[in-house]
C-alpha cells in the first residue's frame, strides 16, 4: 500500500483550507459588517487635547443622528443662526510653512436686531463631529474647543479683538469663524486627510458622504432669543447654536 507523503498531504490540504475560508468569509459577511457598524468591540476612552478641549473617542464608531438631541427651545430658529459655509483638510507641502490641518468655516447670523458676543468666541464651549455614512458612526468628536473669528480674505485671518472685548453682530452681517478638527480627535482608522471622504468616493448622492454637527454655546445666545421672544432669560430657551451639513428630513427634525 502507497503512504502519501507529508508534501502530498500539505499541496492537498491547500485548496481545502482555502474553499472552507471562502466559505465562511461568505457566510458570515452581513455579521461582520453590521459590527463594523456598532463601533470598536471595546469603547474608547475621552481623553484631553493638547491645546484644550476633549477628543470624544467614546463615540468612534457609535452611529448617532448628527443633530443632537435640543437642550432648550429655538435651537432651530432663523436668528440668530450658525451657518456652515466650507470645511475640509489642507495640507501647506513641504516648502510652505504651517502643518496640515482640517478646519471647518462658519458663520453667525443675526435677526433685526444686533448680537454681541464676549471674546474670545465661545472660549470652551464649541463641540465639532463628523459622522461617516451608511451607519459607519463617528469618524471624528471634540468638545471644549474655541473658535476664531477670521476676515474674508482667503485662508481666513484671524481678526483682532476690538478694545470693548465684544464682537458685535448686526442684521444683514455676519461674523466669520474658523474652527479647527484637532487631530488627537479623529478616530483610530482615519486621519485628516480621509475623514471627510464618501463612500463611494465618485458619488453624487449627499447620502454617501460625511455629516458634520457644529455647536456654539454662549449665553449670549439665550439673552438674544428672550430678547426676540419676549421670553424669560431664566426661561427655557437654548443658549446653543447648532449647525448640520445635512439632513435627510431637515423640515421634520
Amino acid at each position: 500500500m502507497s503512504r502519501v507523503s507529508p508534501r502530498s498531504w500539505l499541496i492537498l490540504a491547500v485548496p481545502v483550507v482555502g474553499l472552507l475560508a471562502l466559505t465562511y468569509s461568505a457566510t458570515t459577511s452581513e455579521p461582520r459588517a453590521s459590527a463594523q457598524r456598532q463601533g470598536p468591540a471595546v469603547p474608547l476612552r475621552d481623553r484631553p487635547l493638547p491645546a484644550g478641549g476633549t477628543a470624544q473617542l467614546s463615540k468612534c464608531g457609535v452611529d448617532e443622528p448628527p443633530r443632537p438631541v435640543p437642550r432648550g427651545e429655538g435651537e432651530q430658529s432663523m436668528a440668530p443662526r450658525l451657518v456652515l459655509t466650507s470645511w475640509g483638510y489642507y495640507d501647506p507641502g513641504p516648502k510652505a510653512p504651517g502643518e496640515t490641518r482640517f478646519t471647518v468655516h462658519a458663520a453667525i447670523r443675526a435677526g433685526d436686531r444686533p448680537l454681541v458676543l464676549d471674546a474670545p468666541l465661545a472660549k470652551g464651549q464649541v463641540t465639532l463631529d463628523l459622522h461617516g455614512p451608511h451607519g459607519q458612526g463617528v469618524r471624528a468628536s471634540a468638545r471644549g474647543l474655541t473658535a476664531t473669528v477670521v476676515d474674508s480674505g482667503f485662508k481666513g485671518k484671524a481678526v483682532e479683538v476690538p478694545a470693548s472685548g465684544r464682537f458685535r453682530v448686526d442684521p444683514g452681517k455676519e461674523l466669520l469663524l474658523d474652527v479647527e478638527l484637532p487631530t488627537g480627535a479623529v478616530c483610530p482608522g482615519h486621519s485628516l486627510l480621509d475623514i471627510n471622504r464618501c463612500s463611494p468616493e465618485d458619488t453624487n448622492d449627499a447620502t454617501d458622504c460625511p455629516v458634520l454637527t457644529l455647536t456654539f454655546t454662549d449665553p449670549a445666545i439665550r439673552a438674544y432669543r428672550a430678547e426676540m421672544t419676549g421670553d424669560s432669560a431664566d426661561g427655557p430657551l437654548s443658549d446653543r447654536l447648532v449647525a448640520v451639513s445635512w439632513e435627510l428630513r431637515a423640515s421634520q427634525v
